[in-house]
This record gives structure tokens, C-alpha cells and sequence, in this order.
């Protein structure tokens, strides 16, 4: 009976391949198999991003799933942590791409959870787009005491409110639809003035757009928002 193979949970970064790590490099064009998240609309990027890499002989594993709130995820992760599986009881090494960090509100952690206790799995860190859209926006997030806040534009209104009330920094991520909600509530706290707009940073087609300049019906999921720290550096 072949040994189980190992799944990698290979944080690729937030879209410019040059900010792969040297070790999501050496296992992504090593491993016998890829899997990675399409998306509803059959676009592929954590594929796209990596794409100069993958070897023709390589086997690849799409992982279709639902970004749309309205449908549940969990059949689509089921199917996909099945199929991964399947490929690792072969003892083959499966390596799993996520955008970003796949331990930051990255669909690895889906497979993560399904699939721990029964192979061996390691992860492989990733810069996130939360750091990577402070360095393309050119300012420091955080000084010495402060706390930086993540939070998902998907959460309700009062519960956005009340979060952001209280932040010395934060970004605000899976935007979306929900841009608008975001932007009034800023407004509201008298934060708008401090809050930076991007999206899509570090891929050729990046976009930082002053945030009142923003076209709400535009906004893709793949955009944040950062309201940087007011603290004076030493």
C-alpha cells in the first residue's frame, strides 16, 4: 500500500507572482498535484497568477465554489476536499492555492478542516492583500500601541458601526456590494477622510482611486478599503 500523500496548503500571494516565496515555488513546481477555487463566473486566478509555473504533466483539481452569500459553500467543499483526498490516499502530494494567506479568510481553511487528522498537511504562509495594498498605497498601517482591526464589508450594518467605532486602524475587506454601506458608515464616524481605496493590488490592473470618487456599482470583491492609524510616529 503507497504511503498517503501530503496536502499543502500554499499561500500564493496577493497576485503579483514575483511575491511568491521561494518555498511556495519549490513545492508548487514539485508536487504531483494542484488544486485550486474557480469562481461562479469561471474565472480562475489563483491559477492565473501562477500559471507561468505549472508543468503540463501535472494533475489539476478545480475547485468550483459559490462566492454568492445566497448559496451555501459546504457541498461545494465537501466535493472538492473528496477529490483532493482521493488523489492523496494515491499517495500523491496535493498542493491546494489560495490567494493571499490561506489561513486569513482563505478557502484552504475549508479543506483544512475536512481533511485534518486523516493526511499529513502542512502550510505555507502567504503575503496577504491586506499588506500587500499598504505597501502599493504607501502608508504605514500601524504605530507602536496601536490595534489593527480586519473586518468583512459583509458584516451588518450595526455591527460595522460599532467595530469601526472603535479602531485606532483597520481594513475592510470583501467589498463588493457592500461598498456603499461601508463608505456611509465611514462617513458617519468621520473616518472617510482617512480611508484609502484599492483594488486588485500588486496585479497589472490594479487600482487605487480616491474613495469619493468611487463608483459603488463598480467595487469588486476584490477591493479594500484601509483606514491607516492617526498616531504620531517617534
Amino acid at each position: 500500500m503507497s504511503p498517503l500523500g501530503r496536502l499543502y496548503g500554499l499561500g500564493i500571494g496577493p497576485g503579483d507572482p514575483e511575491l511568491l516565496t521561494l518555498k511556495a515555488h519549490r513545492i508548487l513546481t514539485t508536487v504531483p498535484v494542484i488544486a485550486y477555487p474557480t469562481l461562479e463566473n469561471g474565472k480562475v486566478l489563483a491559477r492565473a497568477i501562477v500559471a507561468d509555473f505549472i508543468r503540463p504533466d501535472q494533475i489539476e483539481i478545480p475547485m468550483p465554489l459559490p462566492f454568492s452569500v445566497e448559496r451555501s459553500s459546504q457541498p461545494y467543499y465537501d466535493i472538492a476536499a473528496d477529490k483532493i483526498a482521493e488523489q492523496l490516499s494515491l499517495g500523491r502530494d496535493v498542493a491546494v492555492l489560495c490567494v493571499g494567506d490561506p489561513m486569513l479568510y482563505g478557502s484552504f481553511m475549508y479543506i483544512f478542516n475536512r481533511l485534518a487528522g486523516r493526511f499529513a498537511i502542512e502550510v505555507v504562509p502567504g503575503i496577504s492583500s491586506v499588506m500587500a495594498s499598504a505597501a502599493m498605497l504607501g502608508v504605514p498601517i500601524t504605530y507602536r500601541n496601536d490595534v489593527f482591526s480586519i473586518m468583512p464589508g459583509t458584516l451588518e450594518a450595526d455591527i460595522l458601526r460599532d467595530r469601526l467605532s472603535k479602531v485606532d486602524a483597520a481594513a475592510i475587506i470583501k467589498l463588493g456590494r457592500h461598498f456603499a454601506k461601508v463608505r456611509d458608515i465611514l462617513l458617519e464616524l468621520g473616518l472617510l477622510n482617512r480611508a484609502l481605496y484599492i483594488e486588485r493590488a500588486t496585479l497589472p490592473n490594479q487600482k487605487i482611486i480616491p474613495i469619493t470618487e468611487v463608483d459603488p456599482e463598480a467595487v469588486t470583491y476584490w477591493s479594500l478599503i484601509l483606514v491607516p492609524s492617526t498616531t504620531q510616529p517617534q
